[in-house]
């Protein structure tokens, strides 16, 4: 028994030396370093938009998103950040969800601070939306912009089941209730309806468009053909105020809205272990984005989303 104890004795002070040096190199040190390495007392909020929107954020068949609602928090703590003076958006996007791209664009361009979108490589359909109700666009000029349009699109493989004699039976309570399933054709009622859907989305783009960069309503309807444009047409078309990099955006700053120096503190969120093993899959929703400027993501149920 005294034997025993004392093996019980030394093992407790070595699991307590192990739990603490866990607690000061992964928690203690980290925050210290995070608190105290300059990073999070510059001026300017640089909010990073790389990727596709989604509501929720994560990742999706390997694909990087960006969630809306990360992407708002951000914007709403530079705001109440008394020694942040302005807000960058860093824009890599070629859309996503039409409505987590309306969700950040409203929170945008409630941002009492001056907000500035740097389109890089890609700014188009949900990411050109963004970018709008921003007060100043700036973007590379070869960069990808515009692209204001609206695609739902889904596989459809009912010829492939007839040919290997498979079947497709579906209970539903519901005239529509089974509309847009890989299973089975959809019928030029249901293409109708769906249609509508899209054409509905697509004036709310372009109306925000014309309200957020002042154009008419004539103009942006020329321009809502879904096609892209490289940002040398997009300057020249008023969809953006700049050409440039952030270069540009400083000197923007400093000039326009008297800031004698521009130093940045980034707003990111940080990726959880669990995330980089895991993607996040939605349902069913309209997207915005396709072609050149997107990429092709399969959901569960066989709706292509952008």
């Amino acid at each position: 028994m005294k034997k025993r104890e004392v093996r019980r004795s030394k093992a407790i002070p070595i699991i307590l030396t192990i739990v603490a040096a866990f607690v000061v190199l992964f928690i203690l040190l980290p925050l210290a370093f995070s608190l105290f390495d300059g990073s999070n007392f510059g001026n300017v909020a640089l909010i990073p938009l790389e990727g596709i929107i989604t509501s929720n954020g994560g990742k999706m068949l390997g694909e990087v998103t960006i969630s809306s609602a990360d992407i708002i928090q951000f914007v709403e703590e530079a705001e109440e950040n008394p020694q942040v003076k302005a807000i960058v958006l860093e824009i890599n996007s070629p859309g996503g969800s039409a409505v987590a791209s309306d969700e950040i664009a409203a929170a945008v361009k409630k941002a009492e601070k001056p907000v500035v979108a740097l389109i890089r490589e890609v700014g188009a359909s949900g990411g050109y939306w963004v970018a709008s109700a921003a007060d100043h666009i700036i973007a590379n000029r070869m960069s990808i912009t515009g692209s204001i349009g609206v695609i739902s699109s889904y596989l459809e493989f009912s010829g492939l089941m007839e040919e290997y004699g498979v079947g497709y039976e579906q209970l539903t309570a519901g005239k529509y209730k089974d509309m847009g399933v890989p299973y089975r054709k959809l019928q030029d009622e249901e293409k109708s309806i769906f249609q509508s859907k899209l054409n509905t989305i697509h004036r709310f783009f372009k109306e925000e468009i014309a309200e957020n960069r002042k154009l008419s309503e004539e103009a942006v309807e020329q321009l809502a053909t879904g096609e892209f444009f490289l940002g040398v047409e997009a300057f020249s078309l008023g969809l953006v105020d700049e050409l440039g990099d952030k270069t540009a955006v400083e000197e923007y700053l400093k000039t326009v809205h008297g800031l004698e120096s521009v130093d940045y503190v980034e707003y990111r969120r940080e990726v959880g272990f669990f995330e980089l093993f895991t993607g996040v899959f939605s349902g069913f929703s309209f997207s915005m984005g396709e072609g050149f400027a997107s990429l092709l993501l399969r959901s569960p149920n066989g709706i292509l989303l952008t």
